[in-house]
């Protein structure tokens, strides 16, 4: 028998030594990053794109970039009711893809949001700040549990992230050293 703090000792070597080291994923420029962190100048500050904000369906990214999965949240909200820019930026899309009205805001720092279904007021090239009104929320959007949701997708590159970092509310996540950065 082994006393009970080399069985500690010996417990604790053999996981240091099988430990994945882990990175914390950089944060989003222009967000603040820990408790004492300056807040981003108004103009560069992210908001809900509908109110009351509602999340019916959280972010679920795919294990591989091919597979299934639900790339932004879903927000409840009533048919027709106001989108909003959740940032500053120019709108790179307003149209139907698939039978769905969709925009698309370029944010600086290579973030993209997108919105749909959506009824755009919005044309491509537009420059809109954070709150300035994209369109309405068309009903119909499949899975929605509501009388009709608003899908809100964020990318930077063909990376999608969850929307909801913008608001400094979405999920922490530690990737291994050894992964290649998102």
């Amino acid at each position: 028998m082994f006393p009970p703090a080399l069985v500690i000792l010996i417990i604790a070597g053999l996981l240091a030594a099988t430990a994945v080291p882990v990175r914390a994923v950089p944060p989003l420029p222009g967000l603040p990053v820990g408790p004492f962190a300056e807040p981003p100048p108004a103009s560069e500050r992210f908001e809900w794109p509908v109110a009351p904000p509602r999340v019916v369906l959280l972010f679920d990214p795919p294990p591989l970039p091919w597979l299934p999965g639900h790339r932004g949240v879903d927000l409840a909200a009533g048919p027709s009711a106001v989108i909003r820019a959740a940032g500053a930026g120019t709108v790179v899309y307003a149209g139907v893809v698939a039978g769905r009205g969709v925009v698309s805001v370029a944010h600086r720092n290579g973030l993209r949001t997108t919105y749909q279904p959506v009824v755009a007021a919005v044309a491509a090239g537009d420059t809109v700040r954070s709150g300035t009104r994209l369109g309405t929320v068309q009903p119909g959007h499949p899975g929605c549990p509501a009388a009709a949701c608003l899908h809100w997708g964020l990318r930077r590159g063909d990376v999608y992230l969850d929307p909801l970092v913008l608001l400094g509310l979405g999920r922490v996540r530690l990737l291994p050293l050894t992964a290649t950065p998102p």
